[in-house]
């Protein structure tokens, strides 16, 4: 999934503030006429205003007369523009430049986050002062994470962050222009054309057991390819009458595939077969849901917790209740009941899982939370969980203890993050019997990253845990 982005603000706190309030064009002429002149930073970027480096760490306090006052440029009541420089030149009207961020559930084309064309080739984007005082986190892209930037050397790029501004040098109410320089982007890459992804129709080679399954439906759903991983022995004759107990992942398209560009899958087919053989857990089959791209963040989010992105959880989970489930049944051996139905997923992915799993408690008795984003501002998605009435009995939850990367900046929020887990834990335990109850899991991966590789290292245990093989079964 993508969303080995700084997810949520960093990537929702980790996650979630928006830039806010009012989207507008700037006067190009005033722009240009901007007082200050654009000083070049390192990293390619160019601030009016600015004299120091990238940082992002709170208001300096009250500076000393003719001293200057570095600020982050989310914090300033004015706003700030944000101005991008292409010099691949493939930025155009049907392909323009998008800042996808912390902010925006990193949504890599949220169309109020489209930047505009200016007659001095550049990009611009005004921003007024977020609603939420958290620093962003962003990457550039042309609308999808297939067209993300990338460095001179086609090399994959850190997530961006806002350089602090001299507030001392601005006017009352003027803007501070920020400018950043793209070299390049990811369809430039040699790679690019071998996506075979990119048709949804293309061939899956060399895993005959994964089959294909187009649904459509209501809401925010579109018609889309689910995929379906079927156990070791499925098609034997001499299990043509066996059902078998299934898990529904989200972020559907990194669970078996490993494409050209991408960070990765989760290997989950991998990992059924070699604990099927191992004798390890019991056969099950699972079922990849892939996102839709632009509107992940609706689809995934049960709560208000973006500006500009409308949640959309509710429709999600009848969408999976009412057209999902029904059609994997009726073209699969599918054991029913919630003790064999598990939901899960990762990031965003896991917080639809959980909303789901515990809106409708008859359908799904087990849950897989993978790097769920629970540091969140004002602690929106602890307060959702909290007031739900109740949980699936047995719960796999897993975060890392790097999650926002292993830079020393990141050292203090990765605490809060591996914090989460222990919190999460008690809040479960309570809704699902008590302390004594060994059906909830909540493990801190010390070395754990935010990213597919940590959440495949992590998957064999996950399904030990919730698909153990029952004593004296085959």
């Amino acid at each position: 999934m993508m969303m080995n982005k700084w997810l949520l603000t960093s990537w929702l706190v980790a996650p979630l503030a928006v830039v806010g309030g009012l989207w507008m064009t700037v006067d190009r002429d005033a722009a240009r006429k901007s007082r200050h002149a654009m000083a070049t930073l390192a990293g390619g970027m160019e601030v009016a205003g600015v004299t120091g480096g990238g940082a992002t760490n709170g208001a300096a306090g009250k500076a000393a007369e003719g001293q200057p006052k570095m600020v982050r440029p989310e914090s300033l009541e004015q706003g700030f523009v944000v101005v991008v420089k292409d010099l691949s030149g493939l930025a155009n009207k049907e392909s323009p430049i998008y800042f996808a961020s912390s902010h925006n559930g990193w949504d890599p084309g949220h169309k109020p986050s489209r930047l505009e064309a200016r007659s001095d080739l550049r990009w611009q984007l005004v921003f007024a002062k977020p609603t939420i005082d958290a620093p962003i986190s962003f990457k550039f892209t042309r609308g999808n994470w297939d067209t993300t930037e990338v460095d001179e050397n086609m090399g994959d790029v850190q997530n961006r962050s806002l350089p602090l501004v001299d507030a001392s040098k601005l006017a009352p109410g003027e803007k501070p222009i920020i400018e950043f320089v793209i070299p390049k982007w990811q369809d430039q890459r040699p790679s690019a054309a071998a996506r075979p992804d990119l048709n949804p129709y293309f061939r899956i080679e060399g895993k005959p057991y994964i089959k294909r399954l187009q649904i459509g439906g209501g809401g925010v759903a579109a018609l889309r390819d689910v995929l379906v991983c079927l156990p070791p022995g499925y098609d034997a004759p001499e299990n043509a009458s066996r059902s078998y107990p299934v898990l529904y992942m989200q972020d559907g398209q990194n669970l078996f595939l490993e494409m050209p560009g991408t960070k990765g899958s989760w290997k989950a087919d991998e990992a059924l077969m070699d604990l099927v053989a191992k004798g390890q857990i019991e056969p099950l089959i699972i079922v990849g849901i892939p996102h839709l791209g632009k509107a992940r963040a609706t689809e995934y989010l049960p709560v208000a917790m973006l500006e500009g992105v409308e949640p959309k959880g509710a429709q999600y989970t009848s969408w999976i209740v009412e057209d999902v489930m029904p059609r994997v049944e009726r073209a699969f051996r599918i054991k029913s009941g919630p003790e064999n139905t598990a939901i899960g997923g990762a990031s965003l992915g896991a917080v639809i899982a959980l909303h789901v799993a515990s809106e409708r408690p008859d359908r799904f008795g087990k849950v897989l939370l993978e790097s769920m984003p629970l540091v969140n501002q004002a602690d929106v998605l602890m307060k959702h969980f909290e007031g739900r009435k109740s949980f699936p009995p047995v719960i796999y939850f897993a975060i890392g203890g790097k999650e926002l990367g292993g830079d020393e900046k990141n050292a203090e929020k990765n605490k809060l993050y591996a914090k989460s887990a222990e919190a999460f834990r008690s809040m479960a335990v309570a809704k699902v019997g008590g302390a004594a109850n060994m059906n909830v899991q909540a493990i801190v991966d010390n070395e754990g990253t935010h990213d597919e590789a940590a959440w495949a290292r992590r998957f064999p245990g996950a399904l030990r845990m919730l698909f153990v093989k029952p004593a004296g079964s085959k």
